[in-house]
């Protein structure tokens, strides 16, 4: 039997990085407790780090846009 690969929308992926950077929990943690896989929290971190140094004015309001 295939599993289904699940799908999150952008404003989900956008809390999970906040809740880490803004609360200070670690990656491992978060993802144990939100039943998400360690790469894909850390991939998310990663993305929304990169979009921030291409475009640092929006450090100040991450939105999922």
């Amino acid at each position: 039997m295939k599993r289904s690969r699940r799908t999150f929308d952008p404003s989900f992926k956008l809390e999970v990085v906040n809740t880490i950077k803004n609360q200070g929990l670690s990656v491992s943690q978060l993802a144990k407790d939100m039943n998400l896989t360690e790469s894909t929290v850390r991939r998310w971190v990663q993305q929304v780090d990169e979009k921030l140094a291409v475009r640092p004015e929006k450090r100040l309001l991450l939105t999922p846009d």
